[in-house]
Order: C-alpha cells, then structure tokens, then sequence
C-alpha cells in the first residue's frame, strides 16, 4: 500500500464530480467513455467510481471496478496530467483492492495498453500477473491489451 499524497484523499464520487471525471477520461484515453456512462455507475450495486481530491478540492483522478460473484474487474484508472507520477494512481489502485476485498473478491482482471509501461509497473508491484492478450483490444490508437490479474 502507498501512503497518500500530501493532502490527497480519495472518496466515493457523486454527481457534482461527473464533468471533472468525465475531463480527466477525454485527456487521458483516445476513446473515451461517455459521460453518461460515469453518471449511470454513480448508484450502481456492483460498481465503484471513486475519486482522488487534492487539498484545494481539485479532482485529481478516479477509478472505476465493477464486482460480481467473487471477480473484480478494474475497468479504469485516471490520472490528470498535471498530478501524474505523485502516487495518486496507486492510492486509487490501493483503496479499489480494499473495496474489491471487502465485497469477497478473490480475483481482480484489468486490461492495460501493452505499451503502458508505467502502468503495467504499478500493476505488477501491486501483485498484478499477465494472465493473456486481447488483440486490438484498444482504438485510437489500436493496439492490444495485456489481461492482467491479482489473487486476492
């Protein structure tokens, strides 16, 4: 586990967060997701969006895991470009392990850019495994994902 960022915390996001979020997923992936497609996991049973706040109140990232039976799956992970590389990426990775845990996950996936270097790192120092490729997986640019995956 990561200790926090000085002055950063993470908590569940709520509709007043959506179009921070939704800025955040438009900068960091070339097909972004909706912005309906966020608002939607606000009040979903199995799903988590979870933020990272800065001091001043700044969203500085989220995270989205979906649950079901005992899998979790990581689903994204966002960093805005300006916090990048500050540890605000692991402490969502951390607090969505700690949910998947706590909902009786014994398996975590995620797929990963197979270019995503930093990513992949953070990944496999939390545990993380290559499990298989998915071939074209991403668009804009395509390229395949790495399936990974983390017994919890």
């Amino acid at each position: 586990m990561t200790a926090a960022p000085e002055g950063v915390t993470v908590r569940a996001a709520g509709e007043a967060d959506l179009a921070a979020i939704h800025a955040i997923e438009f900068a960091s992936f070339g097909d972004p997701w909706a912005l309906e497609g966020f608002r939607a996991l606000l009040d979903h049973p199995r799903a988590k969006l979870e933020v990272a706040v800065g001091a001043d109140g700044e969203l500085l990232g989220y995270a989205v895991a979906w649950y079901v039976a005992d899998e979790s799956e990581i689903a994204n992970i966002a960093v805005a470009a300006h916090a990048r590389r500050r540890g605000v990426g692991a402490l969502l990775l951390d607090r969505i392990l700690r949910a998947a845990a706590a909902f009786g996950a014994k398996m975590v996936f995620l797929e990963v850019r197979e270019s995503n270097e930093e990513a992949r790192k953070l990944y496999e120092a939390r545990g993380f495994e290559i499990a298989g490729k998915r071939t074209k997986y991403y668009r804009k640019p395509d390229e395949d994902a790495l399936i990974m995956r983390r017994k919890l």
